[in-house]
Parts: structure tokens; sequence; C-alpha cells
């Protein structure tokens, strides 16, 4: 047993090294990937508990080195657990081999030059002088300490800059939920400041590191796999950038088609034409078919080529695709693209018009492709060949409601039609088409716009008469109003009534604000009442010449009536009195009243 014990010890020894050997490694690949992440603290962790077993004090002080060298959200702890080691064991066992051949070449320098000689203004040697021939244990030990601080300190400043962006990090795994608005704001600062600090003409570690953070956790949003591109194009590593893409458009994003927009155009710049091409095609036959960015930028790199009849075969093969869809949305906009770009791309003004009046042929009821229409004739050069009376009947045609089918147009869209072509009418027209054309508009539109404006002061009326009562509710009365508070609501509408002018409308009138008056929460729900109309909202007294759309001129001064003096019992006057001074806003704290006053 001892022979064979004796035989198996040499191969025990050598598994421990490989299994070692082994582990180290595993470590070391883990430590690749995440060991300069900010939160990489528990890896690192394993790592120092594996080799504190093992008691390899020199790996030990060297994995410390390495952590000092970046922020880590444990830095202070990893610090003081160095500074721990290092006052626990000699200087020898803390040094690697490497660092230990660097001190012994100092120290032999160090030798060579033990004696140095003064010589005497009169020629005469000094007796030989001993030089010392490095530092002692203990200063050297100094050194050591001072070197990895110096670490600690510069990766505790950086720390201190990103602390809030690695605080507002609350997900940092991948995760088929949308992230919310201000994690996804927190990534892009994020970025702006590393590449801000990191030098863009060659790629760091760190930039990389932080791209490869934001793309686990917004694998799913393309604008961060394009500036992830587009940073490392900026570098000059084109190498790593057609990686990336490579990742976005085959694995994490490839069904979103901006990704392959973008892939398309990076691939035209760097010259990989065929490359292009295939992107495209890919949004048009799987992505999204039918997809008007895409058609629209394929058929301009397709002119850029120089290939314009390609160009033209694109946006006809998606109009007659989208001709078979029923309800096509995408066609009056094809339509009036292709318009648009025959005439810019060959000047062939004809073609043009054929291509608009053939989708108003094949469109009904379409806004986009109309108004382009008007704008295509409006920009033509004299001598203008316009048909007013065509324009004209497919104008009427859109603007007229139709009771058969009344939700297909809104009334704000055929008002907009109806005022674009009396403006290109009052450019090109004459004065009969001009009147014709007024007239109808405002038989069409300017009763139902008298109605809303009526409703909108309805609307400003109820809101005035709501915060009347408040600003009443919490303003101090006067001894007036203290004399008569037994009767508030009956005499508080009679207080001020011949002493002033009524205007129009009387619901304003009340509307006295106190200073610094704020709307109660109770009110609220009428925050954004009106807030559609342009005009703000705030009420206000009107003057007595404000004209109201088709209302006649305002009404004139009312004759100051003799305020009437309303008796009352002598009895109920005192308890009225008495009860006034319980009804003063004194009596509730000041702070209550701190956001009204």
């Amino acid at each position: 047993m001892a022979k064979m014990a004796s035989k198996t010890a040499p191969f025990l020894g050598h598994s421990m090294i490989f299994c070692r050997k082994v582990n180290a490694a595993l470590f070391e690949r883990g430590l690749a990937y995440v060991g300069t992440d900010y939160l990489s603290f528990p890896l690192w962790d394993k790592y120092i508990e594996y080799e504190y077993m093992q008691q390899d004090w020199a790996r030990l002080a060297n994995i410390y080195t390495r952590i000092l060298e970046n922020p880590n959200q444990q830095l202070d702890r990893y610090f003081n657990s160095f500074k721990e080691l290092a006052a626990n064991r000699p200087l020898s066992e803390l040094q690697t081999a490497d660092e230990a051949a660097v001190v012994a070449g100092a120290a032999s320098e160090a030798a060579d030059q033990t004696v140095e000689r003064e010589v005497r203004p009169d020629g005469a040697e000094n007796s030989p002088k001993p030089v010392s021939a490095g530092l002692t244990e203990a200063e050297e030990l100094e050194k050591y300490i001072a070197i990895r601080e110096e670490m600690y300190k510069k990766a505790k400043e950086f720390d201190s800059k990103i602390i809030g962006f690695e605080t507002a990090i609350r997900r940092p795994y991948f995760h088929v939920r949308p992230l919310n608005v201000g994690e996804l704001e927190n990534w892009h600062n994020y970025l702006d400041f590393i590449e801000r600090e990191g030098d863009l003409s060659k790629v760091t570690q760190l930039i990389v590191k932080l791209y490869e953070r934001c793309v686990i956790a917004c694998a799913n949003y393309p604008e961060y796999w394009i500036r992830y591109i587009l940073c490392m194009e900026a570098s000059g590593s084109m190498d790593l950038a057609n990686n990336v893409l490579a990742r976005a458009t085959q694995v994490f994003v490839k069904r979103q088609p901006e990704i392959h927009l973008f892939s398309a155009r990076f691939k035209e710049q760097s010259g990989d034409i065929a490359g292009a091409r295939a992107a495209y095609q890919l949004v048009h036959t799987e992505i999204s078919p039918g997809l008007l960015e895409a058609i629209i930028k394929h058929a301009n790199m397709e002119h850029r080529l120089g290939k314009l009849e390609d160009a033209f075969s694109l946006y006809e093969q998606a109009i007659a695709i989208e001709k078979g869809k029923e309800h096509s949305q995408t066609l009056p906009m094809l339509f009036a693209q292709f318009s648009r770009f025959v005439y810019l791309a060959s000047g062939n003004a004809e073609k043009a018009r054929q291509i608009l009046v053939e989708g108003v042929e094949n469109v009904m009821m379409s806004k986009p492709l109309l108004e382009a229409l008007l704008h295509f004739e409006a920009i033509q050069p004299p001598p203008k060949r316009v048909d007013m009376n065509y324009l004209e009947s497919l104008v009427v045609k859109f603007i007229m409601p139709n009771p058969e089918s009344p939700g297909v147009v809104s009334a704000a869209e055929r008002e907009e039609l109806s005022s674009i072509f009396l403006e290109f009418l009052n450019l090109f027209g004459d004065v009969q088409s001009i009147k014709r054309c007024e007239d109808r508009h405002a038989k069409l539109f300017l009763p139902h716009r008298s109605m809303s404006e009526l409703k909108k002061r309805h609307a400003e009326d109820f809101l005035a008469s709501d915060k009347a009562k408040m600003a009443r509710s919490y303003s101090v009365p006067s001894a007036a109003q203290s004399a008569v508070g037994a009767y508030p609501n009956a005499q508080n509408q009679w207080a001020n009534y011949g002493v002033q002018p009524q205007a129009w409308p009387p619901a304003t009138q009340a509307q006295q604000w106190p200073a610094g008056y704020t709307q109660p929460a109770s009110y609220g729900a009428y925050a954004g009442y009106g807030a559609n109309y342009p005009n703000s909202q705030v009420p206000a007294s009107v003057p007595q010449n404000t004209a109201y759309g088709a209302y006649p001129a305002a009404y004139p001064v009312q004759p100051a009536v003799p305020q009437q003096s309303y008796a009352q019992p002598a009895a109920a006057v005192a308890p009225a009195a008495a009860v006034a001074p319980a009804q003063q806003p004194a009596a509730v704290p000041q702070a209550y009243y701190g956001s009204y006053y």
C-alpha cells in the first residue's frame, strides 16, 4: 500500500494542478465578458474566495489590483480587503514573479552604483561614501500599497461621475416587457457621457462594454443597435460594426423594418449595393410589405445609382399591389409620392399630372391626394394650363357632406381642403370662381363654427361661474357682508347691483379672483376643459364693445338701478353678526390658505 501511495502521489498532485488551472481559466473566461461591469462583484467575490482557499497570496493580490482599476459598486470594500491582506502578509508573498523580477532588476542597478566620488576644488578625492542599494522592505511595501491606492482613487473619481446613471438602471437584464421612458433616456444619457469621456478615435474597452450591457437590456429597441453600429463606424472598427449589424438584423430585432432600412443605407454607403437591395427586398416581401418609407428609400437609391426606370417600376409594382387591397390607406400616398418623384427626378410634368389624375379616379375621398394635385398645379411655371372646373368638381365632391357615408371624411378635413382651394383660387382663379367658392365655404362651415364658438362661450361662462363661487367662499367678508350674514346667498348676488355697469355676458362680472389664487383640487376636472380651442380659457370681464362672431353688437350700458333695501327682522341681525366671526378664514390655520393667498 505504501508503494502504491507513493506511485499515485505525483499523479494526484498533477491532477490538482490541472483542476486548479481549469478553474482559474473558467473564472478568467467569465471575467473577460463581465469583469468591468459595475455590478460584477459577485463573480469577483467567488474568484477571491477560490484563491483564498488555495492560499495563493500573489494571485489574490493581483485580483485585487485588477478590481481597483475599474469602477465597481463594492470598490471601497475591495480596497479595504486589499489593505488588510497587505498588512498581514509579507511583500514577497504578495508580488507575482514578474513584479519580483522587476524589483530585483532595480536593486541590481542600484548595487552597481554603490560608490560615488566627490571631487574637491583642489583636485583631491574624498573618501568613498556608501549609497543605499535599494529601499527597505517596509518602504517597498508602502510603495506597493501607494500604487494601488492611486488606482483606487482614480476609479473612485470616475465612479462618482457614473453613480447616477448606474443607480437609474432598474433592469440590467433582458425581458420581453418594454422598458419605461426614464430608463431608456438614462441609457442614452449614459452612452453620451461615456462617448464624451472616451476617445472615439480608438475603441476603448469601456465604450464597448457599456454598449454590450445596453443591448442586453434594450435588445428589442433598434435605435440602440443603430447607435452602437454608428459609434463603431466612427471609431474605425468596421469589423465590429458589421458584427453588431448582423446580430441586430438576424437575431434580436430582425422583425422590425427600421433596422433593415438602416442596414440598406449602411451597406450602400460601404459599397455593398447587392446587400442594400437585398435588405430592401426583405422589407418588401417579408418584414413589412407595402411600407411607404421602404418604397421611397429604395426608389431614391435606384435613382442615385442611375437606374431611373427601375425606380419607376418599384412605384408601379407597389401601386398594383395596393390596388388589389380593399380600403388601402397607403395607395393615396403612393400616387402622390410617385407623381412627386417623377416630376423631381425626370422633370416630366405631364406624366406626373397623369399619375395624380389616375390616383383621383382610383381613390375616393382622399385629402392628401387632392392636396398634392393642387400643390402640383400651383408650382407649375406660367403659362398655366389648369382646368379650374375639373379641380373645383373634385373639391366639391370631397367637401360636400355625403349622407350615405358620413364618417368617411371628417368635418375638419373638409374645411381644411376647402380653405386650401380658396387660397389656390385667390392666386390663379377669376373673381366669379372665387365668389362662388367663398359662398359655398361660408354656407358649409361658418354656421358650424358659430355653433362651436357658442358652445365654447357657454363652457367659459360655466367655468367662470364656478370659479367665482370659489372666490367668494374663500374671500374675507367685509363688514357690510357680515351684517347680512344670515342671508348670504340672497344678499351677495344683489350686493353690487347698479354699482357697476352691466357688461355682456353677466356671468363674467362675478369673476373677482383673490391675489395668488390657485384652482382648488376639487375643480381639477375643469382644468383641461376647452383645451382644444386656440384661445386661452382664462375667464375675464368682457368690455362693452366686444363682438361675438355673428352676434349683434354688445348691448348698451344698463342704467344704474338703485339698490333696494331689504328690511330684516332686528332679532335676525344680531345672531348673524355673532356668527360672522366664526366664518372668517382667520379661524383656519394659515397653512391651509397657503395655496390660495
